[in-house]
């Protein structure tokens, strides 16, 4: 059944080329995406999948049922894109100003799509389920996963995998961790209240510059001073900004940061004492101050059983010397919620290649991918299902 599925994908290599284009060529914003949802929906209607529309808000759910009784595995396919302006001189260059397919979820979306009409073609032989789950705004918090969630995306579903084009690893590579991967994310923003005045004569104000500066020395003590060193953490600041003029102290100053974890108990206990801190620190000076904790994705962790197995069935794709375990980095994905509900595992397929200047990292003006990577992602998820469904059955 395995070779049947990659002869298929193999045929079906071209269009899956023609697919991303099309989508990177129209690329819509997070909870914009409407045509590109229309797309996703017509295609897999032809195909024969019964398909949900409007899902948890721009979401598509199309679900294939194949012939004999199994387990059922989902596929998840992120498709919005980000304000960007294009800048390679492609064919296929984005035609929508301002808008860019700078992550590649125009791949993802193709790889989807293309693992869907191979395996329709075999639906006789399967013994299980697929629901392949397009999911609208993974850019933006709060994301169209929570929401495709609670409107039933994972209704039935007993396991889900995830690929991730990366430009940092070359082409015919994979990576990917059993555990964490991808760290949580959440956001501030603090408001510091003060008293302006002169520059002259700081005495008789509440310099909240100076608040300012103190609160972001006090803030970042908390990773080196608050948590277990054997743990990870990172708090960062963005943006500073207050006053206009030399020889004028303002009233208000504002600090926004961002904060990266992957334990859930740090991950409160960095809430807890950012509030402290900014607290105790407004206090000391005479300044007041609001602020707004914004908690976003949680960690992206994988189950180790299926990541396992993911690898195994990777090694009949790529070379095996190219499947590594790669260290969890702190960006943010928010697959994480899918994963919190059902077993799976998320990886990073290779997409670069340095001979054609296809190295530029996702969210820059020049991204791009060897297309290479797109036959690559679809066997190594082909293959993952079969193993699963050869697995799991029998249980």
């Amino acid at each position: 059944m395995k070779e049947e599925l990659f002869t298929r994908l193999e045929d079906g290599y071209e269009e899956m080329i023609e697919l991303r284009r099309e989508f990177h060529m129209y690329p819509e914003l997070s909870f914009q995406e409407v045509n590109t949802a229309k797309k996703i929906a017509d295609y897999q209607r032809k195909l024969g999948l019964e398909v949900q529309t409007g899902v948890g808000g721009n979401g598509v759910v199309a679900t294939l049922r194949g012939k004999h009784p199994g387990k059922t595995i989902a596929i998840r396919a992120d498709f919005d894109a980000l304000p960007i302006w294009e800048e390679n001189d492609v064919p296929y260059k984005s035609k929508n100003p301002g808008v860019m397919h700078a992550c590649g979820h125009d791949a993802h979306t193709a790889i989807a799509l293309g693992l869907s009409k191979a395996l329709v073609a075999m639906k006789e032989q399967l013994t299980g389920n697929v629901v392949f789950i397009h999911q609208h705004a993974e850019e933006e918090d709060p994301g169209g996963a929570k929401s495709m969630i609670e409107s039933g995306a994972l209704s039935g579903v007993d396991v889900i995998f995830a690929t991730h084009m990366e430009n940092y690893i070359p082409v015919d590579h994979l990576l990917y961790n059993e555990n964490y991967i991808l760290g949580a994310c959440d956001d501030f923003t603090i408001d510091i209240l003060g008293f302006g005045g002169h520059g002259a004569f700081p005495q008789d104000t509440v310099d909240v510059i100076a608040v300012g500066a103190q609160l972001i020395s006090n803030l970042h003590q908390i990773t080196s001073r608050k948590v277990d060193p054997l743990q990870s953490a990172v708090l960062s600041i963005g943006a500073f900004r207050a006053g206009e003029a030399a020889n004028v102290i303002p009233e208000k100053a504002q600090l926004k940061g961002t904060v990266r974890t992957f334990d859930e108990g740090v991950r409160q206990e960095m809430h807890k004492w950012v509030q402290t801190i900014t607290s105790h620190t407004c206090q000391a000076f005479g300044a007041t101050y609001e602020m707004d904790y914004m908690f976003g994705y949680p960690a992206t962790k994988n189950d180790p059983t299926i990541t396992k197995l993911m690898v195994n069935a990777a090694k009949e794709v790529l070379p095996a010397e190219n499947i590594q375990e790669v260290k969890p980095n702190m960006g943010a994905e928010d697959f994480s919620y899918f994963l919190q509900q059902v077993p799976g595992t998320y990886f990073f397929i290779g997409s670069a290649n340095e001979e054609k200047g296809l190295i530029y990292p996702y969210h820059h003006p020049k991204f791009d991918i060897d297309e290479k990577a797109l036959l690559n992602g679809a066997k190594v998820l082909a293959s993952s299902m079969v193993d699963y469904w050869k697995t799991y059955n029998k249980s």
